[in-house]
């Protein structure tokens, strides 16, 4: 994997100069969302000459990454009048006109130039069918089977900040827990995708609320044994875990900081208390406390908004608290049971948990324009939300089909389930292999 992102940086950007590139944009923050219709013409190897080995493969992971992009939707390939085999990969040989047709707005050319087996270059490309104008083109000069996952991730990645102006969706890890039964819960990762699964603790008792460090080298977690409640770190460059304890019993909804520092709910007297620790997870000083419950803090990119929920008025509430002036506002102002609250990082949103007659339901809390939209529906309960890097897509956790993880938008939506293996809680987002924002 090393070997490929060394590779990936040297290889040659096909872009054009801005004068010719296509103008094609998507906004998927503004309330009117639109559609996007993408067609993916078959891989080639040369005129009319359909790549099946690896440029099959490829295909097949680019179509099922954007199928999760819900403004997207993908040309069936019989729709295309005369086939989606073409004579070439870009003008004047790339025909526009059967796309146009097709209802397509964008065509995606896949070339193999040296064929698709062993270990060769590749060249893929996304055009605008109206004005044949070249939205953008990237070689990957050397791969092979086992890199057509990360060349479809870093493709889509690319496709998706140009047409939304944020790719961190495929550039994403989430950070979950994976029960198996009573005090048995570990600490899992998987791509938004479902690729990438795996287990990253393995310790007796119960691990909760998972939240990946910005440089992406550390997650800490909530840990519960028989004997005591404790801050768990795994860190990424060592691959081992340890677990810090504190004075009292309360460990509750770490979560780091922009400077990569962490504030967590720990015991102070009566009522849990957010503090901020120093890089080497001592106490710093009292984000948030007084006569209540406060807990689960979570920030924006910037550091000076702070989300988390406080019993103050009786019930779980979230509030939001400027760090710069100290002001605390309240954010949910329906229901009596909101908790769980996550800021989006462009902190113009709260997204948070409710619980209703129906089960619990998650709802988001726009800042700026004060409306409130709920954006899950069940069946079952809908909990622990999160928003992406990218303030749009938002991961939950939810029972409508035993114990798993869903992905929803801003806007709300069909959720799509994540392939997690088992049941599965906590979802948080990450950006660990160290991709921009």
């Amino acid at each position: 994997m090393k070997k490929l992102f060394v590779l990936l940086v040297m290889s040659a950007w096909l872009l054009l100069s801005d004068a010719v590139q296509a103008a094609l944009r998507v906004d998927i923050y503004g309330p009117g969302q639109n559609i996007v219709n993408l067609a993916l013409a078959a891989p080639i190897k040369g005129p009319e000459a359909e790549a099946t080995s690896m440029g099959q493969t490829l295909q097949k992971v680019v179509q099922q990454n954007l199928s999760f992009l819900p403004f997207m939707r993908l040309t069936d390939p019989k729709a295309v009048l005369g086939g989606i085999v073409l004579a070439g990969y870009e003008p004047p040989s790339l025909d526009f006109k059967r796309f146009q047709l097709a209802g397509s707005d964008i065509v995606v050319t896949t070339f193999w130039p040296e064929g698709d087996s062993g270990t060769r270059p590749v060249q893929i490309r996304a055009f605008e069918t109206n004005t044949g104008g070249r939205i953008f083109g990237k070689e990957y000069p050397k791969v092979s089977a086992k890199d057509l996952p990360e060349v479809a991730d870093r493709f889509c990645a690319d496709l998706l900040e140009v047409l939304t102006g944020d790719g961190s969706f495929f550039r994403s890890t989430l950070a979950f827990v994976r029960k198996k039964g009573k005090m048995s819960a570990n600490v899992w990762l998987v791509k938004p995708t479902g690729r990438g699964l795996r287990q990253i603790t393995n310790m007796p008792g119960e691990s909760m609320s998972p939240a990946w460090s910005p440089d992406g080298r550390f997650v800490v977690f909530s840990h519960i044994d028989r004997q005591s409640h404790a801050l768990g770190v795994w860190d990424r460059a060592s691959g081992k875990v340890q677990r810090i304890r504190f004075p009292g019993n309360v460990v509750i909804g770490p979560a780091f900081t922009p400077d990569n520092k962490v504030a967590v709910a720990l015991s102070n007297g009566k009522y849990p208390v957010i503090f901020l620790l120093n890089h080497v997870f001592q106490k710093e000083r009292i984000l948030e406390g007084g006569n209540s419950i406060n807990v689960s803090p979570t920030f924006d990119k910037t550091g000076t908004k702070m989300a988390f929920t406080s019993s103050r008025m009786g019930g779980p509430q979230i509030f939001l608290k400027d760090l710069s002036s100290g002001s605390v506002t309240r954010v949910s102002k329906n229901g009596s049971y909101n908790t769980e609250a996550n800021l989006s990082p462009d902190g113009t949103l709260v997204v948070y948990s409710r619980m209703t007659e129906y089960g619990h339901r998650i709802f988001v809390q726009d800042m700026v324009t004060g409306e409130e939209r709920q954006v899950s529906f069940g069946p079952g309960s809908d909990e622990q939300p999160s928003f992406c890097a990218d303030s749009y897509f938002i991961a939950f956790a939810s029972t409508r089909s035993g114990h798993g993880i869903y992905l929803t938008t801003r806007h709300g939506g069909d959720a799509k389930q994540v392939p997690t293996g088992g049941s599965a809680y906590f979802p948080r987002w990450g950006m660990p292999e160290g991709g921009k924002k």
